[in-house]
């Protein structure tokens, strides 16, 4: 697989990582169990993938936990990103004193005695600031060794273009597809500053995934969706196909769109199985033409830049 370096930190990653919400997670986001998990990670690990992103909140832990089973013995090949502000037991708790003890906890749960990337998990705004005393408190965990690079997870350019401007970020997780190309401005900032930038949401919660159109019905964390909502996304990723080089999958036009912009490290797609894990992986044997690219991008501009769909 390609790699590519987070920003200035030197780390390398793959440029398809796995989004572990899901593992361990059955009851919010119908993920996999135990065995299955464990099957996708390794063979994760199997097919080149490297970067690897969890949280406390993700199956109250039990992302982490399995990750850490998984990963034993084989920590050297791997890149950890974890957060904080929302705990395992399902609270928010952003304070500094919290920070710490949050961080020794997802090293416990993932057998490990270091994050190569702790973010500020979507904070509130005045938490995007640099003058909010998280900051300095993330630092002193860098300099202690618990953290390699440190960052924040966010949705919005500018919220994004906040934390470049008074922030030291090394590293930031930015909500970026098809369908949610606002905060494109601030990647390619990033890319000039030196911050990597790791694009989650790559497939839109799944209406990239080639699975969902107009019949598609939702329950759970995706019964959010009205049926107007249904309706827009449906027509958009119809809208979406046309403009793909034929042969190309969606999902595989999806990643290959993230990976595509200029600051973009690498794209974290969920998998709840080794079907999903495989074709996710097999985005990053091939890039989209350059005519694609643009199309893309206007289809964006046209349809949604001034009318956000709700995620």
């Amino acid at each position: 697989m390609e790699t590519r370096t987070l920003g200035s930190t030197g780390i390398e990653v793959g440029v398809i990582g796995l989004g572990a919400w899901q593992l361990g997670n059955s009851t919010m986001w119908h993920g996999p169990d135990e065995a299955e998990s464990l099957r996708i990670v390794d063979e994760a690990l199997d097919l080149g993938v490297t970067l690897f992103d969890t949280a406390p909140g993700y199956g109250e832990g039990r992302s982490e936990e399995l990750l850490g089973k998984a990963l034993r013995g084989r920590r050297d090949r791997v890149v950890i990103v974890s957060k904080f502000g929302h705990t395992a037991d399902g609270r928010s708790d952003f304070s500094p004193g919290a920070m710490e003890p949050s961080v020794r906890d997802s090293l416990r749960r993932l057998q490990t005695d270091y994050l190569d990337v702790l973010l500020l998990h979507s904070p509130a705004k005045e938490l995007m600031d640099g003058s909010a005393p998280q900051y300095a408190e993330l630092e002193r965990l860098r300099e202690a060794g618990l953290v390699r690079a440190w960052g924040v997870s966010l949705d919005w350019n500018a919220d994004l273009q906040r934390v470049l401007g008074t922030t030291r970020s090394q590293v930031v997780e930015v909500l970026f597809n098809a369908f949610h190309q606002d905060p494109l401005p601030g990647i390619e900032r990033a890319g000039a500053q030196g911050v990597g930038v790791i694009g989650k949401v790559p497939l839109d919660s799944g209406w990239l995934s080639g699975r969902y159109g107009r019949g598609s019905s939702f329950d759970g964390v995706r019964g959010r969706w009205s049926a107007d909502d249904i309706a827009r996304r449906a027509d958009l990723v119809e809208r979406f196909e046309r403009l793909l080089p034929a042969g190309t999958s969606t999902p595989h036009a999806a990643l290959r769109y993230v990976l595509a912009q200029w600051g973009v490290t690498a794209a974290i797609p969920g998998a709840r199985s080794l079907a999903q894990l495989r074709d996710n992986v097999a985005a990053a044997g091939g890039a989209l033409p350059a005519e694609a690219v643009r199309a893309i991008r206007r289809l964006w501009e046209e349809r949604v830049g001034d009318d956000p769909v709700p995620w």
